[in-house]
């Protein structure tokens, strides 16, 4: 009895990540000090945490499909990390963003996809094996695509230290991948590993939820002072780059034919990026002197978890009118 209330527990919050999301940010905004133990070290430990939560999902089957799948992931990949620092880049010049604005917004699109968004491509009956690949590849290039990418696009505006960002980079995202890969080779099957494994996705939601809460109680007074213009125009932005992703990335998959199931996964896959590490990236190299920079990257958070379960919303009732 306790094991199905807690998977209906799994399932509820698996679901409601964007509305619990925005509730602890709302929370934030007139509760700032609530979260204000979640920065530096705690907050890269927290996403370090997700990642491993992805890792152990992972296994050996799923590396055989990104073998067996090469011409889709490189396409699905390629696409990743064009499209969306492409399009961070042209809406900084259209939008006319100051320096701090632009360095979060590019951030964000620099990153590689969201571990969420192979949440979203289920809910929607899409190719889950594909946004699996997807989404672990890109993570996988991250290291050198995503501070690659900021230093071009970003150099101009301030110093890129690459390098450093290389190594950081590395330490939260593929060393905790690969540690949770790991533990699930060698004990998956066991039925209370199995068990634990169950309980991982409403941690990584709390954990989510933590960064966003940390985010918004370190740039409270930011916000105070800049006021609804600020939000406005941060979130018209934010809006702009997630909704041109998912229209993207879907127009590349019908540019190469792609079925239906695989277009939504692209869409979804290009549309959503992994905005807690453009936030742990914004905090550690850019916060002390652009300290705006990380408000695109904390709305990001909370946008692209709400989007991708309204996109996949829509998708699943699009199916339902169609065998109605």
């Amino acid at each position: 009895m306790e094991n199905k209330a807690f998977s209906s527990f799994v399932d509820f919050m698996t679901k409601h990540t964007s509305a619990f999301i925005i509730l602890i940010a709302i929370i934030t905004i007139f509760v700032p000090d609530l979260f204000s133990w979640v920065h530096g070290l705690t907050q890269t430990l927290i996403l370090g945490f997700i990642m491993l939560t992805m890792g152990l999902t992972l296994s050996l089957n799923d590396f055989k499909i990104l073998l067996s799948r090469p011409v889709d992931i490189l396409i699905g990949t390629c696409a990743q990390f064009t499209v969306m620092p492409l399009v961070a880049y042209t809406l900084c010049k259209l939008y006319g963003l100051d320096n701090q604005l632009a360095i979060g917004i590019i951030l964000v699109g620099c990153c590689p996809g969201g571990v969420s968004s192979n949440i979203m491509s289920y809910l929607c009956k899409g190719d889950v094996a594909f946004s699996v690949g997807m989404t672990t590849v890109s993570t996988l290039l991250a290291p050198v695509a995503t501070p690659f990418l900021v230093l071009m696009l970003a150099g101009e505006r301030v110093d890129v230290d690459a390098p450093s960002m290389f190594l950081n980079i590395l330490y939260v995202t593929i060393l905790p991948v690969a540690i949770g890969f790991a533990v699930n080779h060698f004990y998956g099957g066991n039925e209370k590993f199995e068990e634990t494994k169950k309980a991982m996705p409403v941690f990584s939601v709390f954990g989510l939820a933590c960064i966003v809460g940390g985010v918004i109680s370190a740039v409270h007074p930011h916000i105070v002072n800049g006021g609804l213009e600020l939000l406005a125009l941060t979130f018209a932005v934010v809006f702009s780059h997630n909704t041109l992703g998912y229209i993207l990335g879907y127009s590349i998959g019908t540019l190469f034919k792609f079925s239906k199931a695989k277009k939504r996964t692209v869409s979804i896959e290009v549309g959503m990026q992994n905005a807690g590490l453009a936030t742990v990236l914004s905090s550690t190299f850019f916060m002390a002197t652009n300290p705006l920079s990380i408000v695109p990257c904390a709305i990001s958070c909370a946008w692209h978890s709400i989007s991708g379960t309204i996109l996949a919303n829509l998708f699943a009732r699009k199916d339902e009118k169609t065998n109605s």
